[in-house]
């Protein structure tokens, strides 16, 4: 199925944002994750479905400043 993945149309398996996740090596607790304008809570990860035409957002948590 093709899917919106940070702007850019990807074809994936995955049939959960958390397959979403493994399958491009992610750590699910480095990222927030927006589907469909939506922030959706980690507990949700592996039972919230992604569909043809989903858009996802992968926001990563960055260390840094002074």
């Amino acid at each position: 199925m093709q899917v919106k993945i940070n702007g850019k149309a990807e074809e994936v398996q995955g049939a959960t944002v958390l397959d979403l996740l493994k399958a491009k090596n992610i750590d699910p607790h480095m990222v927030a994750v927006e589907l469909n304008n939506t922030m959706l809570e980690h507990d949700y990860l592996a039972t919230t479905s992604v569909k043809e035409g989903d858009q996802v957002e992968f926001l990563f948590y960055m260390g840094g400043g002074q």
